[in-house]
């Protein structure tokens, strides 16, 4: 397998799988991009451990794959920084994560980054975000990756994609992150500027 490999990252609950239709997708999506015509089936590749929270990382190029499971339990995720990136460009889920480890350094006393890329509020460096507007649940238009857990939101109507910019933070009355791993989860205390 090459060094620059992607990734799906999918929770496993006691031998449950969760919403692996939607990592199939993206896997599917991924590696049509790369030009390939390889076919992985996650539904009969994935057996994961009967008992316990795992993280199930699903490595892959055009060709190869490998499968890792590691017991998971969250980080607390109590405040954002806000950081300003028109460089960084994540549109496959590549393990390598040099741009997000860059920006993670400048989360200060933060629990993470909140990107923002040409004036538009983006993702922060593990999951996408969302915003409690106006009675309405509203995630970034163009993310930096489209994670499984904001389209399945999007799908069901939880979600709705908007164009985000640092002065709607204040407008918002709940902030939260989601992904595959914290489903979603409110923000504790809100986006540091």
């Amino acid at each position: 397998m090459k060094p620059n490999l992607l990734f799906e990252t999918i929770r496993c609950e006691d031998g449950v799988i969760a919403h692996l239709s939607y990592h199939q997708m993206r896997l599917t999506s991924s590696l049509q991009c790369l030009g390939s015509k390889t076919h992985f089936d996650l539904e009969k590749l994935i057996v994961p451990p009967s008992n316990g929270l795992y993280r199930c990382r699903f490595l892959y190029d055009a060709t190869d794959y490998r499968i890792e499971f590691h017991p998971y339990t969250p980080r607390p995720m109590a405040s954002l920084r806000l950081v300003f990136d028109d460089t960084v460009h994540y549109p496959l889920k590549y393990t390598n994560r040099d741009q997000f480890n860059s920006l993670f350094a400048r989360r200060e006393a933060c629990a993470d980054v909140l990107i923002v890329k040409e004036g538009i509020l983006r993702d922060t460096t593990i999951a996408n975000i969302a915003l409690f507007i106006e009675g309405q649940w509203l995630t970034p238009q163009q993310p930096l990756l489209r994670g499984t857990t904001r389209e399945r939101l999007l799908d069901e109507g939880f979600l709705l994609p908007a164009v985000l910019t640092p002065n709607d933070i204040p407008k918002a009355q709940k902030i939260a992150i989601m992904n595959a791993m914290v489903g979603f989860v409110e923000i504790e205390n809100g986006i540091i500027t």
